[in-house]
């Protein structure tokens, strides 16, 4: 592997972990910006009602947007990264663990996946995902309430409740 292929690596790296971090901390426009104008996506993913196909990074924003908002929580972990750079492109694999946990519904889902994912470093120099998509090696579902000794104990995304100091 050339330097340029490793600091390009390197670079991808980072962006599949943007993607993830601003995707959990539901920062959208910087979502957006790790994603290509056209890129196509294919999420495999049951409870979210699979096939999730999307064609363009408006599509991909809006829907996660709509999908994770109120206090819904999620927690996307990839590793094992096999990245192959070819010049301004790149392809990668990269092994996914996802909790998503529904509040208002007492819904806990957990998944597994490989990602498969295409790359392009674009006219302004950053690389951006130009495809990604996975088919699930599971997902489980789960109520919370069938969960002995559950309890979320905080939540970023949680209304925030007014306290009330006048109890007799």
């Amino acid at each position: 592997m050339s330097s340029t292929d490793f600091e390009a690596s390197e670079q991808i790296r980072q962006l599949k972990h943007r993607y993830l971090r601003t995707l959990d901390l539901k920062l959208w426009d910087e979502f957006a910006d790790t994603l290509s104008t056209d890129i196509v996506a294919s999420y495999g993913s049951p409870s979210g009602g699979q096939p999730l196909e999307f064609t363009s990074r408006d599509q991909v924003v809006d829907y996660m947007r709509n999908a994770l908002s109120g206090n819904v929580i999620t927690v996307h972990v990839a590793n094992h990264p096999e990245i192959t750079v070819d010049g301004d492109t790149a392809t990668g694999s990269w092994c996914l663990e996802d909790t998503v946990i529904v509040p208002d519904f007492g819904m806990l889902i957990r998944g597994a996946a490989y990602y498969e994912d295409t790359y392009r470093r674009e006219s302004d120099g950053k690389w951006r995902i130009t495809g990604t998509g996975y088919q699930r090696i599971f997902e489980a579902k789960m109520a919370t309430e069938a969960l002995p000794g559950f309890a979320i104990t905080a939540n970023r995304w949680a209304p925030s409740q007014v306290s009330d100091s006048s109890h007799d």
